[in-house]
């Protein structure tokens, strides 16, 4: 944690320079919220006349003021805010946050100035939060260092992080009528100092805080945020909206993996190494926040479960009034890859026990619209005791025959006891109000529809199986240090223990004869060219030849193809190589983003990947069990175990491969891609067939 923070979040005294007594102006609500909002250290005012305000005194030279002080907020022009930050660092004040706007976000003119303000800070020793932000707030210090409207929202357990001003101001308000609310939040504006990255540990060391989330339009560090967030989440879920999901990324056309791989599959692939859930809306995100600040986790992962324990029949109960509901609840627990629970018979005997003849008591439970309080208990304390089940979405629309307050009022304390999480959909409006108010009170996680229940408990189970992929993270293995790119592009494999079959480059027919004899038959003939990425899409690739005529003929006939494919193009020969035995084949490869690094690509390997679009990606470097996971993804990767007339390959094999190649990635930064494709599976072993390497902007390409 980053000691100059914590002015920030814990001043001793703070000094508004800007403040005013027109309640129009924001020097006056940031005054108004310090004072009202119950701040128990030291509040001073300056602006451009004597008097009071808010019943504190209102100075207009900070040389005035007493101590203690430690935190400022300015609200100057722009055009002043430099000089104040200098003023600031040498009162000895050490963290301002800049309200003012009129920076960066106007233009060139305002980022010149946002550069000095960064420059005066650092000279004086200040830090900076802001410009163009709206402050902090802290509801249980208390502390309000904002000028929103009051009143300060619902103290809470769900930290809140943005990098926009008008999105908090919106969600503060939002909250107010949702029955929840904030430990911290903060408005990180155009972030000139202080960043998201920087801000994370200080929420997640915070007492009150349960849950992180995080607005955020871009990220300063890619790698660092990495690092950082993967140390918080392991104390604390962080749950993310990146927005500008669908903005064209930064591609590389010379291979398909960076063809592949826009800048937002960068973020999707750092926020699963780091255990960050990345919600998809935000209204998403505080539906999963809400159930991760008052759940307990599933007892393990479901889908890890699944994966891994095929006999344990762990999921979800539904419990209902309806049936309809009930189905809609199904569709969405698997649309978020949870399973229902297969109830015991002992369960199954005693919820026939305490149901009408017509209930169904096979999963989901449907205990018919006369349903009373005591039922909704019952059923629901016999589902919590059931083994198989691991968690429990309740659907609760208006009952017909009873008020829906009872009902709450009977679950509530069972929902408490579990240790295991129970969601509820409470479907409906003026009816069931006065039980929403009673979930609400005790912090139960409600929801207006199944659909989003289910995906808040697939929230709870993401998180369950990020803590146990931690638990049994596996240790890294020995791999070679910095062992740079000297001979060829097999000798590098080699070294990292990525089996190749061996190439050769002949530039006339009779050195391809004698190559191809060298290698040992049958051989396979490419054509080798830095200007034709797709051989074979020009009549580049010859297969299965079986003596030195069929080269020398082969020779000659792929070059005529070629050059009237492709007559621009520079040829430098025809590359052989040893034809490797039937099996499997895959793609791996990797492209270098420019925020997070090396990015690694598994999936369905040949000519038309890019039209399948079976990939999946992963931040190097890679463990065996992230590797798996990039498998588990793609159909090529779980086509391994084997499918139909499809004879199975070696899976491990490929994990090594993919695990070795992030290694590899991690270690030589002068490559900006690599790309093996095919990787040939075999029943025993992997053999990278087809190299593709591109260097940095000076370097240029390199294919086998």
């Amino acid at each position: 944690m980053d000691n100059s923070l914590l002015p920030f979040f814990r001043p001793r005294g703070v000094v508004v320079i800007g403040a005013s007594t027109a309640p129009e102006k924001l020097g006056y609500g940031v005054a108004r919220n310090l004072v009202q909002g119950g701040y128990a250290g030291a509040i001073h005012f300056i602006g451009q006349r004597t008097g009071t305000l808010f019943e504190h005194p209102l100075y207009t030279d900070l040389s005035q003021i007493p101590d203690p002080v430690d935190l400022a907020i300015l609200i100057v022009p722009p055009q002043a805010t430099p000089q104040t930050i200098a003023v600031c660092g040498q009162r000895g004040i050490h963290a301002a946050i800049i309200m003012s706007s009129g920076f960066r976000e106007v233009g060139e003119e305002g980022a010149a100035l946002e550069r000095q303000c960064v420059e005066a800070a650092r000279a004086h020793g200040v830090r900076l939060l802001g410009p163009n932000c709206i402050g902090t707030l802290d509801t249980h210090l208390p502390l309000d260092t904002t000028f929103l409207q009051p009143p300060m929202p619902a103290a809470g357990h769900i930290g809140f992080i943005s990098h926009s001003g008008a999105f908090c101001a919106a969600i503060i308000d939002w909250a107010r009528g949702k029955g929840f609310g904030f430990s911290q939040i903060v408005s990180l504006g155009n972030q000139a100092d202080v960043n998201e990255t920087d801000v994370l540990p200080m929420l997640a060391a915070d007492e009150h805080t349960r849950v992180i989330v995080m607005y955020l339009e871009g990220i300063a560090d890619g790698q660092r945020f990495v690092q950082i967030a993967s140390e918080v989440t392991q104390r604390k879920p962080v749950i993310a909206l990146k927005v500008g999901r669908f903005e064209a990324g930064q591609k590389a056309a010379a291979s398909h993996t960076g063809a592949l791989a826009a800048s937002d599959t960068a973020f999707d692939a750092a926020f699963y190494k780091a255990g960050v859930l990345r919600a998809e809306t935000a209204e998403q995100m505080f539906d999963w926040a809400r159930a991760l600040e008052n759940c307990p986790l599933p007892r393990t992962s479901i889908r890890l479960q699944a994966a891994t324990h095929p006999s344990v029949q762990g999921g979800i109960a539904i419990l209902t009034n309806a049936g309809g509901p009930g189905v809609i609840a199904a569709d969405a627990l698997e649309h978020h890859g949870l399973t229902l629970a297969l109830l015991g018979e002992s369960t199954r005997a005693a919820l026939s026990a305490e149901l009408p003849p017509a209930a169904s008591v096979r999963n989901p439970v449907d205990m018919l619209a006369s349903a009373s309080p005591a039922q909704y208990a019952t059923c629901l304390n016999l589902l919590l005791a059931d083994e198989t089940v691991d968690g429990v979405m309740v659907i609760l629309p208006p009952p017909p025959m009873f008020k829906a307050e009872d009902i709450a009022e009977a679950m509530i304390p069972l929902i408490r006891a579990s240790d295991k999480p129970v969601v509820i959909a409470l479907m409906g409006s003026t009816l069931v109000e006065t039980a929403r108010s009673r979930f609400e009170n005790s912090q139960v996680p409600i929801y207006p529809f199944p659909e989003r229940a289910a995906s808040a408990l697939g929230a709870l189970s993401r998180r369950a199986e990020f803590i146990e992929r931690k638990r049994h993270e596996e240790p890294q293995s020995i791999l070679p240090q910095s062992f740079r790119l000297r001979g060829s592009i097999d000798d590098l494999l080699l070294e990292y223990g990525i089996p190749t079959a061996p190439i050769r480059l002949a530039r006339n027919a009779d050195e391809a004869a004698t190559l191809a004899e060298e290698l040992g038959f049958p051989v396979v003939m490419k054509i080798a060219s830095p200007d034709i990425s797709h051989k074979s899409d020009v009549g580049g690739v010859m297969l299965n030849l079986q003596n030195q005529a069929q080269v020398r003929e082969g020779y000659a006939r792929m070059l005529e193809r070629v050059c009237a494919a492709r007559p621009e193009a520079q040829i430098d020969g025809i590359h052989l190589q040893r034809q490797i035995p039937q099996g499997q084949e895959v793609i791996v490869g990797m492209v270098r983003d420019p925020q997070f690094g090396p990015l690694m690509m598994i999936g369905s390997g040949g000519v038309e990947v890019e039209g399948l679009k079976d990939v999946a990606f992963g931040l190097a470097p890679l463990d065996q069990a992230e590797a798996r996971e990039m498998l588990r993804k793609t159909w090529a990767g779980r086509k391994l175990r084997g499918f139909r007339n499809i004879p199975p390959a070696d899976e491990e094999s490929v994990v090594d491969v993919l695990v070795r190649l992030s290694h590899l990635s991690m270690q030589n930064d002068d490559i900006a891609e690599i790309e093996i494709n095919p990787l040939r599976v075999l029943d025993r072993g992997a053999v990278a067939v087809d190299v593709r390497v591109q260097f940095g902007s000076f370097g240029g390409s390199h294919a086998s």
